[in-house]
């Protein structure tokens, strides 16, 4: 990723912890954050494009997971805040930012209960839009945390379903641009769509 080197520290045996479970049909169950997803590799790609001086220096990533995406701002010089649900999450997190030499902020974020953070130039998330019923309170939350001239960087697999939705609601409020790229990795093929939003 342009010449940035992150360590990320990983479950080895995921199919002991997945158990054969679908991230597109087990998603209540499904434990998003393990994985190391190209949604998240194209979206690192995306945050060392960009240049915090232009884009304004403070930047959140929403269900982080393994802070791939963060963690390459941060390594670009934005003042990242990793943020996520589980504290055992932010574990992973910390180790991986040690790791990587960046030093990011953590936070535990509930969507439906937004934690009162200072508004951030940019947001981003990498399949975080899994739950059909987390739609409205993530908009919320975008609502609240971003500045108005702010931009959000989402990616997701095409075969996200909720992903439709969500942009169907999005629209409203935000101008939506789309990129459909195409990934090779050993489990195939996989296209990510990419969206920036910003405030109409």
């Amino acid at each position: 990723m342009r010449d940035i080197n992150l360590q990320l520290l990983q479950v080895q045996d995921l199919e002991d912890i997945l158990q054969g479970r679908d991230p597109f049909a087990n998603i209540e169950d499904f434990p998003f954050w393990i994985k190391l997803w190209e949604a998240a590799i194209i979206l690192a790609e995306v945050t060392t494009s960009l240049n915090p001086a232009q884009a304004g220096p403070r930047l959140l990533e929403l269900g982080a997971g393994l802070g791939a995406p963060g963690l390459a701002a941060a390594a670009q010089g934005f003042e990242v805040t990793l943020s996520d649900y589980e504290t055992i999450i932010m574990d992973f997190q910390q180790v991986s930012a040690a790791a990587s030499r960046v030093k990011p902020a953590f936070a535990a974020l509930d969507w439906t209960k937004p934690a009162s953070l200072e508004p951030f130039d940019t947001i981003i998330g990498a399949e975080i839009l899994f739950r059909e019923d987390l739609l409205d309170p993530l908009l919320k939350t975008f609502k609240k945390l971003l500045k108005p001239k702010g931009s959000i960087y989402l990616a997701h697999d095409l075969r996200r379903q909720t992903l439709y939705k969500f942009l169907a609601k999005a629209g409203d409020d935000y101008k939506i641009m789309t990129k459909k790229i195409d990934l090779n990795s050993e489990e195939g093929k996989t296209t990510v769509m990419l969206n920036c939003l910003r405030l109409k």
